[in-house]
């Protein structure tokens, strides 16, 4: 199932999330992501709008995304993120260091 999908890129690439992702899923996901990334470097915000569920394997893929864009001076930025999911970020303080909304 695909779960990024591009939907804009108006100087900054706009991913939407979808479904679940989780340790099944996750290397899928880090591959459409990285391909999507490595094609047009720039910052990236996603759209967690139709995102209903990640996992601890997923939390460390952001981390990894995060940490790979700050190091080539782009940002990240998480877009309408379900309360449930916004409350794991918060619990590990990502949310000190990413941008959450």
């Amino acid at each position: 199932m695909q779960q990024v999908k591009l939907i804009s890129e108006e100087g900054k690439l706009v991913i939407a999330l979808y479904g679940e992702i989780d340790s099944s899923t996750v290397d899928d996901f880090y591959a459409q992501v990285s391909a999507i990334y490595n094609h047009d470097k720039k910052d990236i915000l996603f759209d967690c709008t139709a995102l209903t569920f990640i996992d601890s394997t997923t939390l460390g893929t952001f981390v990894k995304i995060f940490k790979h864009l700050k190091q080539d001076g782009h940002t990240f930025v998480l877009k309408n993120v379900h309360p449930r999911i916004k409350k794991l970020f918060q619990i590990c303080s990502l949310d000190t260091i990413m941008e959450i909304d």
